[in-house]
Parts: C-alpha cells; sequence; structure tokens
C-alpha cells in the first residue's frame, strides 16, 4: 500500500483507514465512559446476550442512552465537516465555515423563533432552523462574493451572526422560565437530546446530503480553478451555486435544531484533512465525513468525562480546540491551503 500520493500528500487509502480505525476505538470509549461505566467485556452480552437482572441497568444505558448519542455524534460530526468543506470551495475562502458566516446562528433564530413563538414539535423547529439557515447562507455569499479573499465574508459572518444573536436575545427575553433553562443549555451546544427517534428521522436525511455533496466533488474542483474556468468545463454555476446552497442549509438546518450551537468542526477538520491529502475533492469529501465523525465523537466524548458526572457543553468543547486554532490560521495565512498547501 502506497503511502504517499503522486502530489506528495499522503494517499487516501492509508488515511482513510487510520481514521476509521480511530473512529472504531473512540465509538468504543465513548459508548463505555461516562458517569456510570460499562466495561467494554460486557458489551457483547448487553446487546445481544440474555441480560442478567443486576446488569439491566447498564442495558438501558447502553441501549437508550449512549448507543444513539455516539451514533448521533459521528452523524452531525460528519455533516458539519462536509457543510465546511462545500462552503470552502464555494465560496474560494479556507475560513468558510457554518458558524464562522452566520449559518449556524441564522438557524439557531429560526429554532429560538419556533421554540419560544409556537408549541410545534421537532418538525416546526427544524423547519424554522432551516429557513434560518438558507436565509444565513445566502447573505454570507451574497456579501462575501462582493470582495476579494476573506474580508468580505468575516463581515457578513460578524453581521449575521451580531442580528441573530440580537434576535435570539429578544426571544429568549420573552421566553418563559422552563423555555429559559432550555434555551441556556441548547445556546451552548448539546448531544444531549439524542434518542433513536431523532436518530430515525435525521440519520438517512443526512446520510442522503452527504452522499449528494460528496458526489459534487468536480463541480467543487473546477470552482477553486475560478468561476471562469469552471464555467469554460461546462459547468452552469448560477444552478450549482443555487444547489450547494440549499444542501448546505438542508444540512446544517435541522442538526443545528436538536444539537444548538456546535462551532469549529466544519473549519478544522477540512483544514487537517486538507493537509494531510491536498485539495482534490474526490478524496477530501470522504476522508472529512470520517474525521468529522471522529471530532465530534471525540468531543462528546471528552464533555461527558472530563467534569464527570456533570457534562460540559459540547459547543464549549469545541470552541477550546477551534479558537485557538482560528488565531492560527489568522497568523500563518493560510489561504494558500486552499490549493493543497
Amino acid at each position: 500500500m502506497r503511502l504517499l500520493s503522486d502530489s506528495g500528500k499522503l494517499a487516501p487509502q492509508p488515511v482513510l483507514t487510520v481514521l476509521t480505525c480511530c473512529l472504531a476505538v473512540a465509538a468504543l470509549a465513548a459508548t463505555a465512559s461516562g458517569a456510570v461505566f460499562i466495561p467494554w467485556t460486557s458489551m457483547p452480552g448487553l446487546l445481544w446476550g440474555d441480560v442478567p437482572p443486576g446488569d439491566a441497568l447498564l442495558h438501558n444505558i447502553l441501549i437508550e442512552i449512549r448507543l444513539p448519542r455516539v451514533l448521533f455524534s459521528a452523524v452531525t460530526g460528519a455533516a458539519l465537516a462536509v457543510a465546511g468543506v462545500t462552503m470552502q470551495a464555494l465560496f474560494r475562502n479556507p475560513l468558510a465555515e457554518p458558524g464562522l458566516v452566520g449559518i449556524t446562528l441564522g438557524a439557531a433564530l429560526g429554532a429560538v423563533f419556533a421554540i419560544v413563538m409556537t408549541s410545534g414539535g421537532f418538525l416546526v423547529v427544524a423547519t424554522a432552523a432551516f429557513l434560518g439557515s438558507l436565509g444565513a447562507t445566502f447573505l454570507a455569499y451574497a456579501v462575501g462574493s462582493r470582495y476579494r479573499g476573506a474580508a468580505g465574508l468575516l463581515l457578513a459572518g460578524i453581521a449575521i451572526n451580531t442580528v441573530a444573536a440580537s434576535g435570539i436575545g429578544i426571544l429568549t427575553y420573552l421566553a418563559s422560565d422552563v423555555q429559559l433553562r432550555d434555551l441556556t443549555f441548547w445556546n451552548l451546544g448539546s448531544l444531549a437530546g439524542a434518542d433513536w427517534r431523532t436518530l430515525v428521522w435525521l440519520g438517512p436525511w443526512t446520510m442522503l446530503l452527504l452522499i449528494y455533496l460528496c458526489r459534487q466533488w468536480r463541480v467543487l474542483n473546477a470552482l477553486l480553478l475560478g468561476e471562469r474556468e469552471a464555467a469554460h468545463l461546462g459547468f452552469a454555476l448560477p444552478s450549482v451555486r443555487r444547489r450547494l446552497i440549499v444542501a448546505i442549509a438542508l444540512l446544517v438546518g435541522p442538526l443545528v435544531a436538536v444539537t444548538g450551537g456546535i462551532g469549529f468542526v466544519g473549519l478544522v477538520v477540512p483544514h487537517l484533512v486538507r493537509m494531510l491529502l491536498g485539495a482534490h475533492h474526490r478524496y477530501l469529501m470522504p476522508a472529512s465525513v470520517v474525521a468529522g465523525a471522529l471530532t465530534l465523537t471525540l468531543a462528546d466524548w471528552l464533555s461527558r468525562v472530563m467534569v464527570s458526572p456533570a457534562e460540559l457543553p459540547i459547543g464549549l468543547v469545541t470552541s477550546l480546540v477551534g479558537g485557538p486554532f482560528f488565531f492560527w490560521l489568522l497568523l500563518r495565512g493560510r489561504s494558500a491551503s486552499m490549493q493543497g498547501g
């Protein structure tokens, strides 16, 4: 098995193999760890065998809490990473990420509006989050495309985040005491709401969108060359942009409705994978799927074990890593990494 590709980067197959093995180990550790430790040797019996009366509690924790949460963290991490990869190619900007350009807070504004102003269930909240993320994505693209480099995109993100945060603040002021407590923890980001029903609703939906976006690797490669070059290659850019923007909003919006604010996964993961494999989206997209799943699985595991038996909001964990990484990108001027490095 070759370790290096012709471009001098690591070959995709060994990287994907290592990432997949790391994801399996991280998922196993996250499933076992928490306020109640589940021995690894007991898991097969708890999953498939007869459960002794003394292990009924461990069985319920494993099946009803840990497994859906670990699976949902992997799905959410993969989605956020692929959204980041797609946005960075679409905007031709390595700093594009759902949180930085306002998409996450736009979705949060829609979700908070639905929570406070309606009595609707998950479908209402998810629809409102999608509409909020869609509006924020179009605004970010409209403003960011007027400027060269990162300036326009970052200014658009600042403006969108400021407006969305003000709207969330007003809605929080109007919320009842019960809604206020829920919104406080929701805004910090959490996977505590993950269950089998949520996974059944969002799992297939997210996987379909991930497959669709991964299949767009040719047009994403063309976009890195420039709009004129992409048009010469036969891509209808206006329709491509609309499809990608709607797909990102459909991917991020419903997830934000469940998880709240989880930032920087879409920024950190694509950069790290691009440093290993280069900018070819045929390999960058699937590697980002696995790396994003690994990153959020580890973040959720840390959020549950760092202050056990309490739990840190996962948004704080990702921000503690993503914030310094963002400063590092700005200081080093990593815009060249969009071309592989």
